[in-house]
């Protein structure tokens, strides 16, 4: 019986995670349909939580409820809303059903029911099928029946960012809620959520923060999230991307001037940490600032105090400091471009931002949710990656990281279109859309055999030049950076440095 099976998981210890997945494939064998969806609200979104039988990017998604008649209904009522196969309005699930062969077929069979935990919405549960009928009045009001213990799973196991985030959202402004949603952080990977794990402790703390990572891996998003996490959440974050200041100007925009301090400044102006006063400024890029800019930085960091260019007297100020750079800070220090005392203020909790290549799965959540958006932004009914697409982005190396990634799925989908697909019909993108180069997980498998006559290279010889071409291949990656490039081949970066010297590699 589905009440035994639900009721002894609620008894037993398990990870939430799987918890919530268990209930959902239990519903999808006990109804014999063909995808189960459990989804949260959050803002103006359904968000999956767990869900059997849809493609793995569907984790991905942001359902906007006003973009989906359909769950709209469900949402709007407290028991189970049925859809006939006949129903004109779209199924937000078309395509994403995984348990067919060949092309993408529309759903035939449609219902879901709202949740409510302590007696606020909550989310819903979301029942699909390919075969028409399947959904009939017993199995509706089985479903009826099996809410309450839906409910209970979901009350026993939510997660604590979720308490948090209901609570938030019954005090915060509308648009402070939009503003988590469109920062919330993508990602099911056991590295994603260790990580999230330890920012929710560093968040309520004072400590400066130095986030670390490549280009495009998201350290805006993640200094955002520490941000909204923090006791200074009501007050500004301030943004300096200070590789883009000038150094003639660079003091006048962190610091602040006086009028007459220099030519053209004909009023006094308060700079970044002044506007940040009491809240938090995010120091982006951190390693591009200019030493004798660094030296100012520093005295701020120690006292707490700045001074207006121009003027004799200090100001106190109140500024907890976020900092990002895609630079081994170590490496600019030891070449003198970078002030170690400073380095070793804003490193108080550095936390490294791991590449999309090592987040496993997380590529196609984030494909699905690129995807989301996508289909809203083009209007189009559905819009999937076929199987083979699927293999080539979780092959891809992503130097480019998630930025790369969005990228890619944006120039699918519109090349899709331009390509002559139409947006009221269920759009799937190939791999030949994505303009992504084969790797070693995606390309053919072959085998070139010397032919018997070949000279025979001696094996030192052979190991030396497959060095050196991999060294130059993750320097070429890496643009040159020599740290990046000891990631990519997974080894030391003194022992990658001590390596090439003896391949003779300048």
């Amino acid at each position: 019986m589905l009440e035994d099976v639900v009721l002894a998981d609620l008894t037993a210890e398990l990870p939430s995670a799987v918890r919530l997945q268990r209930l959902v494939r239990t519903l999808r064998e006990y109804f014999r349909c063909g995808a189960v969806g459990l989804l949260r609200l959050d803002g103006d979104a359904l968000c999956p939580v767990a869900v059997d039988g849809l493609v793995r990017e569907a984790l991905g998604r942001r359902f906007v409820v006003a973009q989906h008649p359909r769950l709209a209904a469900i949402l709007a009522r407290r028991e189970t809303v049925a859809f006939p196969p006949d129903s004109s309005l779209p199924d937000p699930y078309d395509g994403l059903v995984g348990n067919h062969v060949g092309d993408p077929l529309p759903v035939h069979d449609c219902m879901g029911i709202s949740l409510h935990i302590e007696g606020s919405l909550w989310g819903a549960l979301t029942l699909d099928a390919l075969t028409p009928g399947t959904f009939d009045e017993r199995a509706q009001d089985d479903l009826q029946r099996f809410t309450l213990l839906a409910e209970a799973a979901v009350r026993m196991t939510r997660l604590e960012q979720d308490v948090c985030r209901l609570r938030l959202a019954r005090s915060d402004t509308a648009r402070d809620i939009r503003e988590r949603q469109e920062d919330e952080i993508i990602g099911q990977s056991s590295t994603i959520r260790q990580l999230l794990d330890e920012l929710k402790v560093v968040a309520d703390s004072e400590l400066p923060v130095l986030l670390t990572g490549e280009t495009g891996v998201g350290k805006e998003l993640f200094a955002r999230h520490l941000y909204q996490n923090s006791q200074r959440r009501r007050r500004p974050l301030i943004q300096v991307n200070c590789a883009a200041l000038p150094e003639s100007l660079a003091e006048s925009e962190l610091f602040g001037h006086v009028k007459g301090a220099f030519s053209g400044a004909g009023n006094a102006r308060a700079g970044r940490f002044e506007a940040a006063d009491g809240g938090t400024l995010f120091l982006d890029e951190v390693g591009e600032l200019p030493l004798s800019i660094q030296a100012k930085l520093l005295r701020t960091l120690q006292n707490g105090e700045i001074q207006r260019l121009g003027e004799d007297e200090p100001r106190h100020v109140d500024v907890r400091i976020i900092a990002a750079t895609n630079r081994n800070l170590h490496d600019s220090v030891r070449a003198g471009h970078f002030r170690a005392d400073l380095y070793h203020r804003l490193s108080v909790y550095p936390v490294p931002i791991p590449p999309l290549r090592e987040r496993g799965s997380d590529v196609l959540v984030l494909a699905g949710h690129f995807l989301e958006l996508n289909r809203a932004r083009l209007g189009v009914r559905s819009l999937r990656l076929s199987p083979a697409a699927e293999n080539v982005l979780s092959g891809y190396d992503w130097p480019g990281n998630v930025r790369e990634l969005e990228h890619v799925i944006s120039r699918a989908a519109i090349k899709a279109l331009s390509h002559g697909a139409r947006r009221e019909d269920i759009v799937t993108l190939e791999p030949g859309l994505l303009d992504l180069p084969l790797t070693a997980s995606t390309a053919p498998d072959v085998t070139v055999t010397p032919s018997r006559d070949a000279p025979v290279e001696a094996l030192h010889d052979s190991v030396a030049r497959s060095q050196r071409q991999a060294i130059h291949h993750a320097l070429e990656r890496a643009d040159g950076n020599w740290s990046a490039a000891a990631r990519l081949l997974e080894v030391d970066s003194s022992n990658l440095h001590k390596l090439a010297r003896r391949l003779g590699i300048k």
